[in-house]
């Protein structure tokens, strides 16, 4: 019976602004496995709109290393970090950087998106719900909007596309 090889696990690294593509060109020549996803932006410039290719996640670069090789990682040119809580780095689970390789290989129009989290006050930008805020939660694969009426202690709740829904900045 063959013994399980073992895989290194997936770190998120911070790099120096735009210079994700050159560190991730610099970790494969070290012969580490890296991933930088792309996606085409319209950009528009005075006198033409222009289509190019930018970092899904600016300032990040994923790459796979084992523990013994994030020295190797961190002297790489344009590497400032290892994410991780404190001093430890915290590795990516595989199966999101698995579904962002397919995402990103598809084909398919890809953006980024802000991050929503069940709980977080949200308004709808279009539609006929347009300027109504309420507090997002999720279930299964739908997005609903709460809306509390705090005087009666009632919730009502409308399901609505993703698409529309702004995070509200908290005030500090």
């Amino acid at each position: 019976m063959p013994a399980p090889s073992f895989r290194a696990p997936w770190y998120a690294l911070t790099v120096k602004p735009r210079h994700e593509r050159a560190t991730a060109r610099s970790l494969r020549s070290k012969g580490l496995e890296e991933f930088s996803p792309v996606y085409r932006a319209r950009r528009r410039w005075c006198d033409r709109i222009k289509e190019l290719e930018t970092e899904l996640f600016p300032g990040y670069v994923f790459c796979r290393f084992s523990y013994e090789q994030r020295l190797l990682v961190l002297n790489t040119p344009g590497v400032t970090s290892i994410v991780g809580f404190g001093k430890r780095p915290v590795p990516v689970d595989d199966r999101e950087i698995e579904a962002l390789q397919i995402v990103a290989a598809s084909g398919l129009q890809i953006q980024p998106w802000p991050y929503l989290r069940s709980g977080q006050k949200v308004r709808i930008e279009q539609g006929c719900l347009e300027g109504v805020a309420g507090i997002v939660l999720r279930e299964r694969d739908a997005f609903r909007v709460l809306i509390n009426v705090e005087i009666l202690q009632r919730t009502v709740a409308v399901e609505i596309d993703r698409a529309l829904l702004t995070p509200i900045q908290q005030v500090a």
